[in-house]
C-alpha cells in the first residue's frame, strides 16, 4: 500500500514513528510537506502535485497538519478526498477541531458534557462574560490556541478583565469557560482510533502550573478510563468526523467533562505514558478502510 504522511518534517517524533510502523508493515510510505503540494482544480479531474510531480497511486494518506498550516493544510485533505484516497483525518474534521467555538457548539448540541463556556465578542461585556461562566475564577482561552499557549487562568475579576480586554485589543478571540478546581491540574487525554479507544493517560501539570500539557511540564501516567469517560471520547471523535482524535477531559464532581478534541494529537506523551504502539494502530486503521 503507498501511504503519504502530511508532515512538515520527517524529523518529528509522531512522524518518525508513523513512518516506522508502516514500514514494518510492509507498506511504500513518504512524507509530504501539505504547503509544498499544488492543488489542480479542472473538471472532473482533481490532481495534487507535490514539488512539481503529480502524485499517483496513493492509498491513503495520514495528516499530521500542524496549528500554523490549517487553511491550506485542510484544502490539500480535501483534494485528496476529491480524488477518492482515504484519509485517517478528514478535512471537515481538522478545521472544526482547529475552532474552539465551532467544535464546543458541536459537542454540546450531541449531548456531551462540558465545562460552562461563554463566547462574546465586546469588550464591554467582559464582566457579564465572566458571570455567565459561573464567575471567577475562570479560564480565557484564544480560539487558535494549542498546547497549553493562549490559555489562562483569571481567579481576579480586574485580572480577567485585563486579559479579555488585552486579547480583544489585538482582534483575538477568546472562550471564558468554568474553572473546574476539584480537577487539581489534571486531566485526561483519550487516544481514540476508528472509534475505539486505544490508550488514555492522566496529565499532571507541574507544581504552579494549571495546565497539564506535557509541553508545559507536566507529567503523565497511564490510567483505565470509566464506562463514562471511554463514551464521551468515542462519542467526541465521530461527532468530529475525526478517525483519529485526542480527546481530553477532565474528571469532576459532575461527572468527566469534555474540555476540548485535537486532530493532530501528539504520539510521544501518550506511547511513552502507556507502552501503546498507537502508530501501528493508526496503520492497522488504514489497512481496515482500504480496498481494492
Amino acid at each position: 500500500m503507498n501511504i503519504k504522511i502530511l508532515s512538515r518534517s520527517s524529523s518529528l517524533y509522531s512522524t518518525e514513528v508513523l513512518i516506522q510502523a508502516a514500514i514494518k508493515r510492509k507498506h511504500n510510505v513518504q512524507v509530504i510537506d501539505p504547503m509544498h503540494c499544488d492543488i489542480h482544480l479542472e473538471r472532473s479531474k482533481p490532481q495534487i502535485y507535490y514539488k512539481g510531480k503529480r502524485l499517483n497511486h496513493v492509498d491513503a494518506i495520514i495528516p499530521r497538519v500542524g496549528a500554523s498550516s490549517t487553511a491550506y493544510g485542510s484544502s490539500v485533505i480535501r483534494q485528496f478526498e476529491m480524488m477518492n484516497i482515504f484519509t485517517t483525518v478528514s478535512s471537515s474534521g481538522l478545521l472544526l477541531s482547529r475552532n474552539k467555538i465551532s467544535s464546543l457548539q458541536l459537542l454540546s448540541r450531541a449531548g456531551i458534557n462540558m465545562p460552562k463556556t461563554v463566547f462574546g465578542h465586546h469588550t464591554r461585556d467582559a464582566s457579564e462574560l465572566i458571570t455567565q461562566a459561573g464567575g471567577l475564577p475562570v479560564v480565557i482561552k484564544l480560539l487558535e490556541s494549542t498546547q497549553g499557549l493562549g490559555v489562562i487562568l483569571a481567579e481576579t475579576s480586574n485580572t480577567a478583565i485585563s486579559v479579555i480586554e488585552a486579547f480583544r485589543s489585538l482582534q483575538k478571540d477568546v472562550l471564558i469557560q468554568q474553572y473546574i478546581p476539584e480537577s487539581k491540574g489534571e486531566d485526561i487525554r483519550v487516544l481514540v482510533i476508528d472509534g475505539e479507544v486505544v490508550a488514555a493517560m492522566k496529565r499532571k501539570s507541574k507544581n504552579g502550573e494549571f495546565r497539564s500539557n506535557l509541553h508545559r511540564g507536566g507529567s503523565a501516567t497511564s490510567i483505565n478510563l470509566s464506562r463514562e469517560e471511554e463514551a464521551i471520547a468515542i462519542k467526541a471523535a465521530q461527532v468530529m468526523n475525526l478517525g483519529v482524535a485526542g480527546v481530553d477531559i477532565l474528571q469532576s464532581r459532575q461527572g468527566p467533562l469534555l474540555l476540548e478534541i485535537n486532530s493532530s494529537p501528539g504520539l510521544e506523551g501518550i506511547q511513552n505514558a502507556t507502552g501503546k504502539d498507537i502508530a501501528k494502530a493508526i496503520i492497522r486503521y488504514i489497512e481496515r478502510s482500504v480496498t481494492y
